[in-house]
């Protein structure tokens, strides 16, 4: 077997010549020993013959297309940040798609403790008394529909509002003010 057969299963003709001038040399030519050329057209051909395999493989393993494409393509990415050492392409993507797989189960399984936690213990909200409120809540801008919403009905205090919008606490306490003289402007009209 030549030694560029081992990176992709073709070998290049430089690789090839390469080979055969140095008999008594190691049995595998990795990646770096290759021209520019020489690994782009490995690596293109490496993806051409083991992408859809490899995909189908992770897609089997996690239930999911987008996630197993992810999968594929993370593995590929590795096995490139590391292509002057790998030896055997196939082994590294097969043996990186399964850990990533893995990866994924565990981070579905901790996702599913913490969603059975927070049902635990978060608190049921109730709703609006005065459902015409409401919608005069859900009338005002985006700049103080927010604050209002998360102050008075997600029972947030300012501070909390603030570090969640990312905003000062007295553009909050601002915001607040203003949605109260146009909810009582609009209570007022109504009346």
């Amino acid at each position: 077997m030549d030694a560029a057969t081992v990176v992709v299963g073709t070998i290049p003709p430089m690789a090839q010549a390469a080979a055969e001038a140095r008999p008594d040399s190691a049995a595998e030519v990795l990646p770096s020993a290759l021209s520019r050329s020489a690994r782009d057209e490995a690596a293109r051909a490496l993806w051409d013959a083991h992408y859809a395999p490899l995909a189908g493989w992770a897609g089997h393993l996690v239930g999911d297309r987008d996630t197993a494409h992810d999968i594929a393509s993370e593995a590929f990415t590795r096995m490139m940040s590391r292509w002057s050492r790998v030896k055997d392409p196939r082994g590294f993507l097969y043996v990186t798609a399964t850990n990533l797989a893995r990866d994924c189960w565990r981070r579905q399984q901790r996702d599913r403790r913490l969603n059975a936690r927070l049902q635990l213990v978060t608190p049921m909200s109730s709703p609006p008394s005065d459902g015409s409120l409401r919608d005069l809540v859900d009338q005002l801008d985006e700049r103080m529909r927010t604050p209002v919403l998360l102050h008075y009905y997600a029972d947030m205090s300012i501070s909390d509002v603030a570090r969640a919008l990312h905003r000062p606490e007295g553009t909050i306490k601002r915001s607040l003010s203003d949605a109260r003289r146009v909810l009582l402007a609009w209570l007022e009209h109504e009346a």
